[in-house]
């Protein structure tokens, strides 16, 4: 059974950085994504980032380029989202999630970890 389990969020003053974490267990998956999707109090949940697990290539939302980094650790079986100047629109629940054959969507997802910007 796929398990994600995502660590790192917490509270941050704006201008501030976090690394989120999330260690995937239980899969055997060769050509696969890993992502992270965040979603705010009273709005969807949206896409931050997201890593080719194969070939490293990334891809992030414009909201968070040049702010965020996507990376991973194939002997950890782990992907991070380091954040860097962050900021109230940051605010979210930050949820990592596994697309296990490229075709979308994103069929395993993790609990989630609070990520909190003060101004």
């Amino acid at each position: 059974q796929v398990h994600l389990v995502e660590s790192g969020g917490g509270l941050v003053q704006a201008g501030g950085s976090l690394r989120l974490s999330c260690a995937a267990s239980g899969h055997t998956f060769d050509n696969f994504a890993m992502g992270w999707f965040r979603m705010a109090a009273g709005k969807e949940r949206e896409f931050v980032a997201a890593i080719i697990w194969s070939a490293g290539t990334t891809y992030y939302h414009d909201s968070v380029k040049g702010r965020f980094t996507i990376s991973r650790d194939n002997a950890k079986n782990t992907v991070y989202l380091q954040m860097n100047k962050l900021n109230s629109d940051d605010t979210a629940v930050y949820y990592c999630a596994i697309d296990p054959d490229l075709e979308y969507p994103y069929d395993y997802w993790g609990q989630g970890t609070q990520v909190t910007v003060s101004s």
